[in-house]
């Protein structure tokens, strides 16, 4: 259960970062306005708080493999809001990443 618990943080900790970017881009680049930049700052702060709740101690291990959350949460998330079409190169770039945060979150310690 603590495997499926930290995924969903991770999973949670990109809706949140990605999202809140993603609002502060359509707010600036879009000119969307300042509610987008005020709504993305929101998430990106609640962002900053979810990685506080993965089990492991380590800040730096958590943000490394949430790197590669990161990775592949941008091209799922260019996919399914703004129609991106990733090519091979970048699904296996994403694979690799989440390969590299199973290594480093959920490789056996002693």
């Amino acid at each position: 259960m603590t495997v499926l618990r930290s995924i969903a943080l991770f999973v949670l900790a990109a809706v949140a970062e990605i999202g809140g970017a993603w609002l502060v881009w359509q707010g600036w680049r879009e000119q969307r306005g300042l509610l987008w930049i005020g709504a993305g700052v929101l998430a990106l702060a609640a962002y900053g708080f979810v990685a506080t709740f993965q089990s492991d101690p380590h800040f730096g291990r958590i943000l490394a493999a949430y790197g590669g959350v990161f990775v592949a949460g941008s091209l799922a998330w260019g996919m399914v809001v703004d129609g991106f079409r990733p090519d091979r190169w970048d699904v296996a770039g994403a694979l690799i990443c989440l390969v590299g945060v199973a290594v480093i979150m959920y490789a056996p310690r002693g």
